[in-house]
This record gives C-alpha cells, structure tokens and sequence, in this order.
C-alpha cells in the first residue's frame, strides 16, 4: 500500500493560529467587542475640610468624563501638600495657602514650582452644644480658651451657665496638627502663639463637629459646611466692642467674619491634559454648584481664574 504524505505538515497549524488571531481581533465567540479605552486616573489628597466636596466634585466628573477616575483621601492639608511636594499625587486639597517653604521644597524635590487654584470659600465656624445658651465669643475669649498661657477653663468664667450639669469645665475640641484648619485657626483665632496642652485632637473636620454634638459642655472649630442640628454656631467679635458676626455666606463674601478663609488646589507646575480639564470643570458652573451644595461659598465667576 502506498501512502500518501501530507502536502505541507505545518500548513494546518499556521492556519489554526492565523484564525485564532482573526477570532480575538473580531471578539470571538460571535460576539462584537470593543476595545475599552485606558482609564485616566487622577491623585487627589489633603484637606479634610474639603474631602466631601472633593468627594462629590469625583462622582460628578465621572458623568462628564466617564474615562476619568478621580480617587479622593483626606488627611489633612499638611498631607496634601506633602505628597505633592514628593510628586505622589496630582492634585492637593489644602484649605490654608501654602508655605513659602514648602513652594522651594517641592521645586527642589521635582523641579516644577507649586501652582494654586482657589475653588471655593469657608467660614471656620465655631461650634458649641445646641442646647448651650452661649451665642457670641471674642477672638481674645478664643485665645484665652486655646491658646498656651491662657487662663479660661469654664463655663461660669465665660458667663455662660450649662443647663443640666453639676461640672463645668469646658471640653476643648482641636484638630491634629497636620490640618489646614488647626494651622488657620492658629494664625488667625490664636495670633500664631502656640495651642495649650488638654484639647482633644482629631483627625477629622465631621468628628470635631460630631464630638461637640454629643459633649454638652464642648466647643470646637470646623468648617461651615459640617453643620448638625446637634451643634450651632457661635457669632464671633474680632475685638471687644465690635459686632459680633455669624459665619454666613454674606459674611464670607464681604468678609465681615473673622475666620473667613479660602480653599485651595495646588498641582505641580501648570496642570496638563486630563488634570487641567478636571480643574477647568471645578471652576465652572456645575462645579461651583457642588461647592455651593455642600454648605461652602462658591467663587464668583468673575474671579475664578482658569489655568
């Protein structure tokens, strides 16, 4: 019997491997694929006062650029500014301007110049129990309760009398010394003379208000918008004898409020491509409405310089 050789033995290998190619090209299986693009991811750290708006500004963007992802963590301000310094993130929250000192750093570290880009207002809102009658404190008051040195440490030395409580020693709520807040506060409530000792430092701007809502006899700082009905604001005097001013948008806007304050973006050098786009939506209309959604003051448009 004579058997016949094949004609080309590599011939149908090649053929299989050349399909397979033509099936992962066209999808296979019969069904259509399409190549999903690649995800742009943006870095964005710092402010705790600022991380549920950032937070909102995040899943907002996502309908208007769904390719774009933009991851948000707190922190602090300090934070921030330091993972930016380092070149580890794109952009950083910071509800305090930033240090001369930390501007060289980050062109030392990275050779770009920080870039800052202000995106909306706060009032620093002081905050005491809702059922406490205090409704107005001074700066000079604030110092004496805060600051090193100072002497006030209740209630009945403030005139304020506490329904309900046989001990009125009053329970200081701070921030950690990483916040924007805690170096605001600092400068502007405290005249830069450092914190005493005995305050309750937390990481968080909602769990200072959160703590000062449990605490009858607290009082703390944070932003306007982490308001409860647990807590209220106290109206705050620059000086004796002057009048005392809620934190309010008016009062934010025409700067009457003593611890009115702006909130800020910083990128390494002018932002580019997706980052610059993602700012340039912040400062619009539909961004602005975020910040005004969630309890802080939006930039006018006639002041909201785009990169």
């Amino acid at each position: 019997m004579t058997r016949v050789p094949p004609s080309n033995p590599i011939r149908l290998p090649l053929l299989a491997l050349a399909a397979a190619f033509v099936a992962v090209a066209c999808g296979g299986g019969g069904g259509s694929q399409t190549v999903k693009p690649a995800r742009t991811v943006i870095q964005n750290k710092g402010s705790d006062t600022m991380v549920n708006v950032a937070q909102v500004w995040a899943e907002e963007y996502r309908k208007v650029a769904p390719d774009v992802e933009v991851e948000v963590s707190g922190g602090g301000s300090g934070v921030g500014i330091a993972a930016l310094m380092r070149g580890a993130v794109d952009v950083a929250n910071a509800s305090r301007d930033l240090k001369p000192a930390e501007a060289e750093q980050a062109q030392k570290y990275t050779g770009k110049k920080p870039v800052g880009f202000t995106v909306g207002f706060d009032a620093l809102a002081v905050y005491v129990h809702e059922d406490n009658p205090l409704s107005e404190i001074t700066l000079e008051q604030l110092t004496d309760l805060y600051a090193e040195g100072g002497k006030t440490t209740r209630w009945s030395e403030l005139g304020v009398k506490i329904p309900g409580v046989s001990d009125d020693t009053i329970v200081r709520v701070s921030r950690q010394s990483s916040s924007g807040t805690y170096e605001f506060f600092r400068e502007h409530a405290l005249g830069n003379r450092d914190f005493r000792m005995g305050s309750r430092d937390l990481n968080g701007s909602k769990e200072v208000v959160e703590l000062v809502g449990g605490t009858l006899t607290a009082i703390g700082y944070s932003g306007m918008g982490y308001a409860t009905p647990a807590v209220k604001t106290v109206r705050v005097t620059s000086k004796p004898g002057s009048p005392s001013v809620a934190p309010t948008v008016a009062a934010v806007h025409d700067k009457t409020y003593p611890l009115a304050r702006s909130l800020h973006l910083y990128t390494l050098g002018e932002p580019q491509g997706a980052v610059k786009q993602y700012i340039d939506w912040i400062l619009s209309d539909a961004g602005q409405k975020v910040v005004e959604d969630s309890g802080y003051v939006p930039v006018p448009p006639d002041q909201r310089a785009k990169p």
